[in-house]
């Protein structure tokens, strides 16, 4: 294998400019300016003035939701049903989509009217019509597209939660894989330009066969860990998957991830599980929210994921949907991942280092969702999206985007956790900010500097990222990405 030497490069975020050698896969060297002489097969990257900082992981993605949203119709400026209506009827007409139609991005939560299907109906006929509103908790239906899952009888069309997911992923299974897969190839391709090396695909889908698949022609331009869901659980026990094994055939870029399991609603959907209950529920009956998996099944499921070597990943949202987990993984013995942890009680932070739980954490929700967690959580946002206190209270941060919830773009990632604002309106709770080499080690998934012997999966930054304002950090330009020590992206 050749080596690269990227020469003149600060070497994490202030450092002294050093050369890095790598070679077979890894740093193999960091010196002086001028002092790394390279060998013969040597490839040289020169840079003028850039930093050099682990490569960029997203720990939570939906791959095969994502690509879809990708080409729906985008619903995120609607204020009422009849207004998304008639961007989707208008959305369909410009595009002249058939078949099944995808709308994203409603927010029903700051909507005076609930969505129905006869407000869908009414604007798009008989077009089969899904859409997402933007935490993926809730699906709303045309009559149509009701009928394509048997469901014609449903008396609002608005699918919430379990329901939703399993509804969504009937009507996704309609695309042809080799459509799918052509859909997932192109935008994963984008993605080393962002100065992405790695992902967690938590797609409610078979993700280990489906990697697999899409691995025949090549190897992908990302690593990633295929995560794995309760109805295929059986199947990856049996197969003998244990989180962080290589899967087979696809030329090593790709291995098992964690079990998911969701425990709790979302905030969006008011169905996130929480001590105190919302000053306007969302349905009768869960005034606090939803408990979707009660805390013995909870510990049975982790239990059994992890004697087989699967390392659990439980979505929590609400507070008490947060301590509950905690209780399981300490009862599980085992270590795992709390992906969102948006509202956390004080008591609790604590506890996520305590039991070795990191904490997944998608900075872009604290700014997208602020104007509907002061509407739903008053009184508590100062304890939501709180990275700064469980960063302190010792707990590992990981950032992700939970695409196709918010862009997958590690930049804005690392850029909302530092401002913790996306437009004009100054930083919401900026008390719970969190400092610029902490931001940027959460989006390495935890790694520090790069040092010799690091696996090189490496982005170089044009610039100092310590001299960025917020937009050019929104922005940074990505140089040069690689993934073991392969190019994936050159702009220099």
């Amino acid at each position: 294998m050749t080596s690269t030497l990227l020469a003149h490069v600060r070497v994490g975020l202030g450092g002294p400019p050093r050369d890095v050698l790598v070679r077979d896969g890894r740093v193999t060297a960091i010196g002086a300016v001028g002092g790394v002489p390279p060998e013969p097969d040597t490839e040289v990257i020169a840079f003028a003035d850039a930093t050099l900082v682990p490569g960029f992981v997203d720990g939570h993605v939906h791959i095969e939701q994502w690509v879809r949203n990708l080409r729906a119709v985008d619903l995120g400026a609607a204020r009422s049903p009849r207004e998304a209506a008639v961007m989707m009827r208008d959305g369909m007409r410009a595009a002249h989509r058939t078949g099944i139609v995808w709308g994203q991005g409603i927010v029903p939560a700051l909507w005076e009217e609930a969505p129905h299907k006869r407000v869908l109906d009414e604007l798009v006929g008989d077009a089969a019509v899904a859409v997402s509103t933007i935490d993926l908790h809730t699906t709303w239906l045309s009559s149509a597209a009701l009928d394509l899952v048997g469901l014609r009888g449903h008396p609002t069309g608005v699918l919430r939660e379990t329901a939703s997911i399993e509804t969504k992923a009937r009507l996704a299974a309609m695309v042809p894989p080799e459509e799918l897969d052509a859909w997932v190839g192109e935008s994963v391709a984008a993605l080393p330009a962002l100065g992405v090396t790695g992902l967690t695909d938590l797609a409610y889908a078979d993700n280990v066969e489906a990697w697999r698949r899409r691995s025949r022609p090549g190897a992908v331009p990302v690593r990633v860990l295929a995560g794995v869901w309760t109805p295929w659980l059986d199947g990856a026990i049996a197969a003998g998957f244990r989180t962080g094994q290589v899967v087979a055939g696809t030329h090593g870029r790709v291995r098992v991830g964690p079990y998911k399991i969701v425990s709790d609603g979302s905030l969006n959907t008011r169905t996130a599980w929480c001590v105190d209950p919302y000053p306007h529920p969302a349905g009768a009956g869960d005034a606090c929210g939803l408990s979707l998996v009660p805390l013995d099944e909870l510990v049975e499921l982790m239990g059994r994921a992890w004697a087989a070597g699967l390392e659990p990943a439980v979505h929590a949202i609400g507070d008490r949907a947060n301590s509950a987990v905690l209780d399981a993984f300490e009862r599980v013995g085992c270590p795992g991942r709390i992906e969102h942890a948006q509202l956390v009680s004080e008591r609790d932070m604590p506890r996520f280092a305590r039991l070795g739980v990191v904490a997944s954490v998608q900075p872009q929700h604290a700014v997208t969702d602020r104007d509907v967690a002061d509407l739903h959580w008053p009184g508590r946002t100062d304890r939501a999206y709180a990275f700064r206190s469980l960063h302190a209270a010792g707990a590992r941060l990981e950032l992700g985007s939970d695409a196709p919830v918010s862009p997958l773009d590690p930049r804005l990632a690392i850029a909302d956790a530092v401002f913790r604002t996306d437009d004009d309106r100054p930083a919401w709770h900026p008390e719970q900010s969190v400092p610029l080499e902490v931001a940027f080690a959460a989006a390495g998934a935890g790694r520090g500097p790069v040092s010799v012997g690091d696996v090189a999966d490496l982005v170089v930054i044009g610039g100092d990222p310590r001299a960025f304002d917020r937009a050019a950090l929104r922005t940074m330009p990505v140089l040069t990405t690689m993934v073991g020590g392969t190019l994936t992206h050159r702009s220099v």
